[in-house]
């Protein structure tokens, strides 16, 4: 089975709502709360997304495509989170610019045509990535974070409710 860049281009427009549904009744207290201090709140993967999607993802797949040799710009996502106080953000804010940011990335995605899916930019870290990997490496990046807000959630419910169990609702 080959992959089908207009279904994953579509995930990824689709995606946008899945994350307004996760943080729709999330609370300031909630959105900035952590399970331990060095990991990340609501807040701060909602900041993560938007960076992620205007300095990696739609910025390294555009230079693959002009010049796979060129270099691409260098990024810190952890140093970031810390550095742009994106805990310190507002979440309907930040989800506004992730939302916004994903329509300007659905919308230059869909019009590229004849790509070449297995051009290949070589990274330092890495390897070889080509086109289709970090396109496919897009729409998982999304699912990470989905799930990792998921996981907060979980966390947050069971830390703000500690007299009762959960252990009803399954395992975890």
């Amino acid at each position: 089975m080959a992959m089908d860049p207009a279904w994953v281009i579509d995930r990824l427009e689709s995606n946008v709502s899945v994350f307004q549904g996760q943080v729709r009744l999330v609370r300031s207290v909630q959105a900035t709360w952590k399970p331990a201090p060095d990991e990340w709140s609501i807040l701060e993967v909602v900041n993560h997304l938007a960076e992620e999607e205007i300095d990696d993802f739609r910025t390294r797949l555009r230079l693959l495509l002009e010049d796979p040799n060129k270099e691409w710009p260098n990024i810190d996502p952890e140093r970031s989170v810390v550095e742009n106080r994106f805990n310190s953000r507002d979440l309907q804010g930040s989800l506004h610019r992730f939302s916004r940011e994903r329509a300007r990335s659905v919308e230059w995605l869909r019009t590229l045509s004849q790509v070449n899916w297995h051009l290949a930019h070589n990274h330092s870290k890495f390897g070889s990535l080509r086109a289709g990997d970090l396109l496919c490496s897009w729409l998982a990046h999304d699912l990470i974070h989905i799930r990792q807000i998921n996981t907060l959630h979980y966390e947050y419910q069971a830390n703000t409710s500690p007299e009762f169990s959960a252990v009803y609702g399954g395992s975890w």
